[in-house]
């Protein structure tokens, strides 16, 4: 059952569910959009999430339990199976095991749940891969979808589009490391990230994305209209790269000349609940096509 609560004069919280899922998150895609196209007066800024969505108001224009009671006419109002998302499918390179996150990492082991061993070998132990390499083959088989945007701007929190007995699951670290390098790619719960720009962090480092998700000059094609690249809805491949392709991407993003290989795709929720592979196996036909 959903929570509503008041934030403050101006904010209202909603909790679609205290538990994360695909269903979910498309529930809170699906009301958010409806909302924003009725136009409603006096709704300043909607701010959809995993699993759940905070509206700001303008308690002069509307009152905070007129809008309650219209929100919770959406809940039972929107279906998803008239839903339906046009979003881009976009291949993310990643470069696991990069020298670059693995020193940071090691640096930390003392925040660690386990210091003996490196992020990669224990998520694949937690989760039970019989190696690190069978975990990064789950990590990279399906796509995932971007499910909010967060934590600091142009963040991708992402959640795989596989059944949830398939989900991979990564605790935070113990304590927070005080250092995470740029564009690290992590594991934190059922959430893949890639770190925008150097700071804290307490997810589990995998790697590091080779192409920027945050670019405040705006050289690259993909960042003309954005300084940040991701939106919630699309669908991101996360592919294993080797050191070399890492390299020749790093020139093409020195010189300006990088662009993600990218797909716009439409696609219904339904036709991710009810096969995941089946979708997860058309997103790919379709985006190396």
């Amino acid at each position: 059952m959903a929570r509503y609560e008041y934030g403050g004069d101006e904010f209202i919280f909603v909790e679609l569910s205290e538990a994360m899922s695909l269903e979910t998150n498309f529930q809170a895609m699906a009301i958010t959009k409806t909302l924003r196209e009725e136009k409603l007066p006096g709704i300043l800024d909607i701010c959809p999430s995993n699993a759940s969505y905070m509206i700001r108001f303008n308690p002069d224009i509307i009152h905070p339990d007129e809008l309650i009671s219209k929100l919770k006419e959406l809940e039972q109002e929107v279906s998803l199976e008239n839903f339906e998302i046009t979003a881009r499918a976009v291949d993310v390179p990643i470069l696991f095991e990069d020298p670059w996150t693995h020193e940071a990492l090691m640096r930390f082991r003392d925040r660690h749940q386990d210091p003996t061993a490196t992020d990669l070998e224990y998520v694949a132990r937690t989760n039970g891969f019989p190696s690190k390499e069978e975990l990064i083959k789950a990590i990279t088989d399906s796509p995932y979808l971007v499910s909010m945007i967060g934590f600091v701007p142009g963040l991708p929190w992402c959640y795989q589009m596989v059944p949830n007995e398939q989900q991979i699951e990564a605790p935070k670290y113990v304590r927070p490391r005080t250092y995470t390098p740029e564009r690290a790619f992590g594991f934190g719960g059922a959430f893949a990230v890639i770190y925008p720009v150097q700071g804290a962090g307490g997810y589990q480092l995998f790697g590091t994305a080779a192409a920027p998700i945050f670019e405040k000059e705006q050289r690259l094609h993909d960042f003309k209209e954005s300084m940040t690249f991701p939106r919630q809805g699309d669908v991101f491949r996360y592919r294993s790269i080797s050191m070399e392709e890492y390299e020749e991407i790093r020139r093409e993003v020195e010189n300006g000349d990088f662009r993600y290989l990218t797909k716009e795709i439409t696609f219904k929720p339904q036709e991710v609940l009810e096969n995941p592979k089946a979708f997860s196996d058309s997103v790919l036909r379709r985006l190396y096509a």
